[in-house]
């Protein structure tokens, strides 16, 4: 089983692959129903459209989910070049089309070269950033607008790999709390263009690895019936 347990009272440690679409209180929300967790909570936020590795914890393991929400994360995924969105992904429709025909390999990484190090960004209006006690995504589907402040991330590793050009894949290693919406929109308007995320995959958190994550029907399926529970409720 890919969790690290003791004993029901001081909780577990699960690893998930989220499923597309899936929120990550979703994930956590069906877990506590469907496996009679007590208290549960996640370490770190995935947006919908993306898959990868949610750390999960339970009981008593609550108190360690900021301990894991500050290690280091890594992620794979796919940006295209020339259009945008205005929640810089596939959440809402194409509000752009820029030029691409300028982009040359050596624009591309004298590009890729600005985001590695420290570097400020600003939160995409789309996420669950609080401005005046509200998320901003809420502000957003309104159609309102928000002074977001910036805020200090630092990429330890970014890599590109332009082969589908104006597709362009990528991996990142970056610390808590990076918004990989805000690397593609700021990497596009670099570009002198525009960008928007086509795919997002969390590999890492710290030491753990997506390849260790349950499918989460299939945790449900085994758990359930380790606690004698009917399996197809």
């Amino acid at each position: 089983m890919n969790k690290e347990i003791n004993t029901p009272d001081e909780g577990e440690v699960i690893l998930i692959n989220k499923p597309l679409s899936w929120t990550s209180f979703d994930v956590a929300n069906k877990l506590k129903r469907a496996c009679k967790f007590s208290k549960i909570g996640h370490a770190g936020t995935l947006d919908p459209l993306a898959t990868g590795l949610l750390i999960l914890c339970t009981g008593k393991k609550t108190k360690q989910i900021d301990t894991y929400q500050a290690q280091e994360k890594e992620y794979t995924g796919t940006f295209v070049l020339g259009k945008t969105t205005p929640s810089i992904d596939l959440e809402t429709e194409f509000d752009g089309e820029y030029p691409v025909d300028h982009i040359t390999p050596e624009l591309l990484e004298t590009t890729r070269q600005q985001f590695l190090g420290h570097i400020e960004q600003v939160p995409p209006i789309y996420s669950a950033v609080k401005v005046d006690g509200e998320r901003l995504y809420k502000k957003a589907r309104r159609g309102e607008t928000a002074e977001i402040k910036k805020r200090s991330v630092e990429i330890s590793l970014f890599e590109i790999d332009p082969t589908n050009f104006p597709s362009i894949d990528f991996r990142i290693v970056c610390t808590k709390g990076t918004y990989i919406r805000s690397i593609v929109r700021d990497f596009g308007q670099l570009a002198q263009s525009g960008a928007y995320l086509s795919a997002l995959c969390r590999t890492r958190i710290g030491a753990f690895e997506l390849k260790n994550a349950a499918d989460l029907t299939e945790f449900i399926y085994q758990k359930r019936i380790e606690l004698k529970l009917p399996v197809d409720e």
